[in-house]
């Protein structure tokens, strides 16, 4: 999905994500945050069943495309991966 920075953070919403067997699954933008000089999107699958409390929300890296542009990319690095679950989970915790 490509879109301007300016739009990820203030008025867009939504985006739709294409996984890697070509599903697309509509989503809704939980939250974005900065963490070691990168930018992540924690994304609300809308299709999932919102009364399951197991629901998950995707992490996903923003990555710029030009001036105005960008995408979603997986976090490929597990350990990168867990850095930033870490880091959410302890935003989390700070805001109870």
């Amino acid at each position: 999905m490509i879109m301007s920075e300016e739009n990820l953070e203030q008025e867009q919403n939504y985006v739709d994500i294409v996984w890697e067997d070509g599903t697309v699954v509509k989503c809704e933008i939980y939250d974005v945050i900065d963490f070691e000089g990168k930018t992540y999107a924690l994304l609300f699958p809308l299709e999932s069943d919102e009364e399951d409390e197991d629901s998950e929300v995707v992490v996903m890296e923003y990555v710029e495309d030009g001036e105005d542009e960008g995408y979603f990319q997986n976090i490929e690095n597990e350990e990168e991966f867990n850095r930033v679950c870490d880091y959410i989970q302890s935003l989390e915790e700070e805001e109870e």
